[in-house]
């Protein structure tokens, strides 16, 4: 069960700083997924930071596109991505706004509507994994192009929102490489921007970028 004082929205002001202050400030927060069979609310344990024209690592960093147009709007919406044709992944944009910098949403342990997430999830060995990874967080939550665009900072009943939950003290954060970069944007030593709750069940496994081979 979610506290009362932890179901307070986060306001936009939150999301209106450098992305690398958001991103560890986004762990222990809580996302809330409203759907027509009920809530899913997941508290978020990994996330990565993406860093616009000043990282090499994100869908930005080559300028504006229908794909990433979300990313250069206002702080605290939603932008989600179609990725491998067949995966969703969603992120969370800072500010401010033009800048286009992002929080991928990468891992989080699902603290309402397990049941629903399950249902999406029938795959999952059990229920650290329903949102183990960033497909899978979205897959739990049934998130898809549809929702690119959303505010999550609204009042009310929104489809995505964001809670202020209980944040990760300082101490029990951790950061390395970003999972799966490619080039100088997997550079660790360079952008160590992934961040996570040290001995969290529900974080993924770290995987370094492995080149696909081409069809001959």
């Amino acid at each position: 069960m979610i506290a009362p004082r932890d179901r307070m929205p986060l306001p936009r002001k939150f999301f209106d700083r450098p992305v690398l202050d958001v991103a560890p400030d986004l762990l222990g927060r809580i996302l809330v997924r409203t759907t027509p069979d009920g809530p899913i609310s997941v508290r978020l344990t990994e996330v990565e930071a993406y860093d616009g024209p000043n990282d090499p690592g994100s869908h930005a960093y080559r300028g504006r596109t229908p794909r990433n147009a979300v990313m250069f709007g206002e702080p605290g919406h939603v932008y989600v991505y179609f990725t491998y044709g067949m995966w969703h992944c969603m992120n969370l944009v800072c500010g401010p706004e033009g800048r286009a910098s992002a929080v991928l949403l990468r891992a989080g342990e699902v603290v309402e509507g397990v049941e629903l997430a399950r249902k999406r999830r029938p795959s999952a060995r059990n229920d650290r994994e329903l949102a183990k990874g960033p497909a899978r967080l979205a897959t739990a939550l049934e998130v898809d192009r549809a929702l690119d665009g959303t505010d999550a900072c609204t009042a009310g009943e929104t489809p995505l929102r964001i809670l202020t939950g209980t944040p990760v003290p300082a101490e029990q954060v951790r950061s390395g490489p970003r999972t799966g970069v490619a080039g100088e944007g997997g550079n660790g030593e360079v952008h160590p921007w992934r961040y996570w709750v040290a001995d969290d069940p529900t974080v993924s496994p770290y995987r370094a970028h492995v080149p696909r081979r081409r069809r001959s």
